[in-house]
Parts: C-alpha cells; sequence; structure tokens
C-alpha cells in the first residue's frame, strides 16, 4: 500500500508538467478524433471541464462528440469504427478480449475512480438500512454492465443476495429508465447526476445512499480505443491523455461554482444551484480521478465482482496487460 501511494503521489506531481504547452506543429495538424461518450452526466464533469478550458484543442485535437446512451452501443461503435475513442466502462473490454473479435479495445485512461449512481426511493427515509433493500424491486442496467455489476457487489456487502433477495430490474433502456420511474415502475432505483438532483427537485426520488461509497475505489469509466487505432494514431492518444490529466488536475482544485460556471451548458435542464450541489455531492464522493491511471489491482477487483455477478467464468480472467495499457500515462510523468 505504501508502495502504490508513493507512486500514486509520484504520478500526481509529475502529472503537473502535462500543462506544458503544445508545439506549434501540432496547433498546425490537429489530431482529428471521433469522440463518444457513454451518457451524458454530471460524473463525467472532468471531460467537459477540459473541452471548456481548451484543453483538448491546445493539445492539438480536434473533437466531434456524441453520446452513444451505454457501454454496449459505446464499444459497439469502437468495434465498427465509427468512433476513435469511447468513454466506456472497463467491463466491456474484458468481454471482448475474451471474445473472438479481432479488433482488441486498449483502455488507454481512466477518468472516474468509483461508481456514481445514487441509490434513490419514492420517500425520505432518514434511517435507512440497505437490508430495508429485501423483498423489493430495484431498476438496474443490463445484466453484466457496470451499473448492474457495481449495485450487486454493493448489495454483496450489505450482506443480501442480489439473486434472491431483491429483483433487479434490467430490461429498461438508459434514455428510459427517467420515465419508468415517473410511471411507478419499481420501488427503488439508481440514477447518476443529473437525473438524480432532477427527480429530487420533483419530490419524485429520494437519495438514500451511494453505490460507489458502497463499492470502492474501483475504476468506473475510462477512456478506450482499439489496438489498432492506437498504433497508427499513437501521438494523437497521447495527447488526449495530455489533455484529461489537465482537466483532472483543474478539477481536482476547482470549486463546484467554478465547475459548474465552465459545463453549465452541457446541463441545460439544471439551474446553477442544482448543478452546484449535484458537483459538491460527487466532490464529496470523490468520484474524480486525480490521474489518469487505472491500477492492476482495481481491474483484479473489477474482475473478481465479474464473475461474483455470474457474468464472467473465474478461468477467463484477462490479464491486465492484454486490454490496458498505461504506456501513455507513464510516458506524461516522464516528461
Amino acid at each position: 500500500m505504501k508502495f502504490m501511494f508513493r507512486r500514486r503521489a509520484a504520478l500526481t506531481a509529475a502529472l503537473v508538467l502535462a500543462w506544458m504547452p503544445v508545439s506549434q506543429a501540432q496547433a498546425q495538424t490537429p489530431h482529428k478524433v471521433r469522440y463518444e461518450e457513454v451518457v451524458r452526466s454530471v460524473l463525467y464533469v472532468p471531460m467537459y471541464v477540459g473541452i471548456q478550458k481548451g484543453m483538448f484543442k491546445d493539445a492539438g485535437i480536434e473533437m466531434s462528440m456524441k453520446t452513444s446512451q451505454g457501454t454496449d452501443k459505446g464499444m459497439a461503435a469502437l468495434l465498427s469504427g465509427s468512433a476513435d475513442i469511447v468513454l466506456i466502462g472497463p467491463e466491456a473490454s474484458i468481454y471482448v478480449a475474451n471474445s473472438e473479435s479481432p479488433i482488441k479495445p486498449v483502455v488507454f485512461a481512466g477518468l472516474t475512480a468509483t461508481d456514481g449512481f445514487l441509490l434513490m426511493g419514492r420517500k425520505p427515509e432518514p434511517n435507512f438500512d440497505w437490508k430495508q433493500l429485501k423483498g423489493s424491486k430495484i431498476m438496474s442496467f443490463r445484466p453484466g454492465s457496470n451499473p448492474d455489476i457495481f449495485l450487486e457487489a454493493a448489495l454483496r456487502k450489505k450482506g443480501l443476495d442480489p439473486k434472491k433477495d431483491v429483483t433487479l430490474v434490467s430490461n429498461i433502456g438508459p434514455a428510459a429508465r427517467t420515465g419508468a420511474w415517473l410511471a411507478g415502475q419499481n420501488d427503488y432505483a439508481t440514477f447518476l447526476e443529473p437525473e438524480a438532483s432532477s427527480l429530487e427537485k420533483q419530490g419524485k426520488a429520494f437519495t438514500l445512499g451511494a453505490v460507489g461509497k458502497e463499492v470502492g475505489m474501483v475504476d468506473y469509466t475510462v477512456f478506450t480505443t482499439t489496438d489498432a487505432y492506437l498504433k497508427k494514431n499513437r501521438a494523437a492518444v497521447q495527447a488526449w491523455t495530455q489533455a484529461v490529466a489537465k482537466a483532472q488536475q483543474y478539477t481536482a482544485a476547482a470549486p463546484a461554482a467554478e465547475l459548474a460556471d465552465l459545463v453549465g451548458s452541457y446541463f441545460t435542464g439544471l439551474s446553477k444551484a442544482e448543478l452546484v450541489s449535484a458537483i459538491e455531492r460527487y466532490q464529496q464522493l470523490q468520484l474524480w480521478k486525480k490521474t489518469p491511471m487505472v491500477e492492476k489491482q482495481a481491474m483484479d477487483q473489477l474482475q473478481d465482482m465479474l464473475v461474483q455477478g455470474g457474468v464472467l467464468e473465474a478461468g477467463k480472467k484477462v490479464d491486465y496487460a492484454r486490454f490496458v495499457d498505461m504506456g501513455l500515462v507513464q510516458n506524461l510523468a516522464q516528461k
């Protein structure tokens, strides 16, 4: 643990050097990158900060951005060649690594330190205990997806069997979840910000807990490309990693109100006060990584969770080096 702490501290200090200006050549020949995020969420504030502060542009990146509405769709876009870099859960890369796909995804930088979903109920429960969920229906996500796997892990840590003690409803698509909740479906649900704040504002849902707080620090969303794209466009992916590192450092140091001013245009349905509150909530939960490093220990823990969830055979765990390349992050520390 002491070694890992020193390693992270050294990397954090070294990443300050990533604020160095890019060359004139980079500015003249930008890297065109087609990017897809999994959903639009306050969970990804550091990414929006990087865009709004011009950090990607300064790194020589000319970006187009889409929202894929699901890790499965983001991975499909990556494998089909319609996206160059995607922000998705690392579990998708593990699944593809075990498949017959000739194209292999590569995780090259991390953004969020753990799950940002909030457990919500239909009424305030000041003395809420997770064991009260027994016998209830909880709106979750597609089986095997990160939101589903992390929720199952949280339930297990609280002494509940997610296969027997609760019913996880997993057949509602990401875009339809809020509507389903408002229509009265399910007893409990998990929501990201800004949906959580919006539902609270309407008095339609009340926050009872945080999934990531129960699970601990296990990388939840990561920047992913393909092995072929990385080989051909390593300079572009290196520039992207540099911009991510800058954005993480800035986000870690900035107050919530400043961040809300920067990213408000991405969340037009929220007032500034609501957005500040959502950002403060995520700051308190320490959801945003301070460096892009994705540690082997975290990926090992994720694969243990996948095995416990019954979506990965114990004998098919994927070696860290087969789906994660931290060389670009390490390059930043060497500058």
